[in-house]
């Protein structure tokens, strides 16, 4: 996993919707399955949302918590 792409992960947020402004890594699981359903968007927010949902998925939320300050 690339460093980056997890201090993405707790830093940018979502640009649009909804949930706009909100850190991605805090998004509401329903909202990534959501996504996951309909299809992640383009490029790199898309990757990103994929991400987060398999984090959560998973249960590693655990992993972003060094990185968030």
């Amino acid at each position: 996993m690339n460093a980056e792409l997890l201090k993405d992960l707790v830093t940018m947020k979502m640009p649009y919707g909804k949930y706009k402004g909100v850190v991605l890594c805090n998004l509401p699981e329903p909202y990534l399955v959501w996504y996951h359903s309909k299809g992640f968007p383009s490029g790199k927010l898309g990757m990103l949302l994929h991400t987060i949902y398999e984090i959560k998925l998973n249960g590693l939320e655990h992993l972003l918590k060094p990185l968030m300050k």
